[in-house]
């Protein structure tokens, strides 16, 4: 096939800023007036801002059984780039730019299916996806909007393949209380903030070795940490912040609470700022996506080590999976890329699940 549509399409969205942060984006970006003009006639269009940049585009023509979800945002842009990250520069078979891969690259790709097929189709694009918010897709789910769909697509890289079982991700924020004092008092070792923090993170560490020598692999792991004075003074508090990546069929709320239970947790509080499921959210959960992907005759992935917002769709009971151009490795990158091979397999399947659905 000529992909000249989809790099059309892909280097004008790679074009537009949305860094998610600082995602400065509204109901009336420019972004939306493009995609909108890229739709062909016969498109109903609804643009929800929900402030705080988070917006969602809602496009749907005909009655589809089948909804992609495209989250339309992207990571900062990283210093050292050997391309310039918001512009589109194809070589050796690849696309370079911010988004590339992570999902502008679906997203083209989607938009040129729209104009090659009458089909009915729709598609939810959001932009606070990178931000591990979720509000664009569960406002979505909670206004009822996603009922008339038997089937969601999530069009997050997995090299094409089909994936219907990935890992949550758990967000903590901590802090450890202690009692100030002159460090040559002997109960620095006992009041200390510091020294209660790394006792509980020497248990949640073991924790989650002892997890992995079960073959129940969590991936943890313990990314800031803040607090005291100076070393002469005992630290009151300290706060670290904290994730958790659990197995599908894990339960984010009775990790939380098992690690509440380790030693010196009684010194601490926690925030849980997002906790996104694992997909699916329990066993069995992902049969009906497995069968939809059997009948399609897709290849099936053997799960995913990230987190996606097809376990919010999953949750709320509705069927989802996994499947879009690239690989995870191409994204979050300093030079993002994404292969053009990848995206012609993605319109080919994007394109294939349309018209089946119709």
């Amino acid at each position: 096939m000529d992909l000249t549509p989809v790099i059309r399409h892909l280097e004008k969205l790679v074009g537009f800023d949305t860094q998610n942060p600082p995602r400065d984006l509204h109901g009336e970006s420019e972004i939306w007036r493009y995609i909108s003009a890229a739709l062909p006639d016969g498109f109903n269009i609804d643009i929800t801002d929900h402030g705080k940049g988070r917006v969602s585009f809602f496009a749907v023509r005909g009655q589809p059984g089948l909804l992609f979800n495209v989250h339309l945002d992207t990571v900062p842009v990283l210093q050292g780039s050997a391309h310039p990250p918001l512009t589109l520069v194809v070589e050796d078979g690849r696309a370079h730019g911010r988004g590339a891969c992570d999902i502008k690259g679906a997203a083209a790709c989607l938009l040129h299916v729209a104009a090659t097929t009458s089909a009915p189709m729709a598609f939810l694009f959001t932009t606070d996806e990178e931000g591990a918010e979720g509000c664009c897709v569960n406002e979505f789910i909670a206004a009822g909007r996603a009922e008339p769909f038997r089937q969601v697509v999530v069009a997050e890289p997995t090299g094409c393949l089909a994936e219907t079982r990935h890992r949550g991700y758990l967000s903590v924020k901590g802090s450890f209380d202690g009692v100030s004092g002159h460090s040559s008092e002997r109960r620095s070792l006992a009041d200390n903030a510091i020294h209660r923090m790394a006792l509980w993170s020497a248990a949640a560490v073991e924790s989650a070795r002892e997890a992995d020598a079960q073959g129940n692999r969590t991936c943890f792991n313990i990314g800031t940490v803040e607090g005291g004075v100076k070393s002469n003074v005992i630290a009151d508090r300290v706060d670290l912040h904290w994730s958790a990546r659990l197995p599908a069929g894990a339960d984010n709320e009775a990790f939380v609470h098992r690690m509440s239970t380790l030693e010196a947790a009684g010194h601490a509080r926690w925030h849980v700022p997002f906790s996104g499921p694992p997909l699916p959210n329990r066993e069995g959960g992902d049969a009906a996506a497995m069968a939809f992907a059997e009948a399609r005759q897709l290849v099936q992935g053997t799960g995913l080590d990230f987190w996606t917002e097809a376990s919010l769709f999953s949750a709320a009971g509705m069927p989802a999976l996994v499947l879009g151009p690239g690989h995870i490795e191409q994204a979050h990158a300093v030079d993002e890329w994404v292969e053009l091979v990848q995206l012609q397999r993605a319109f080919e399947i994007y394109s294939g699940l349309v018209t089946s659905d119709a």
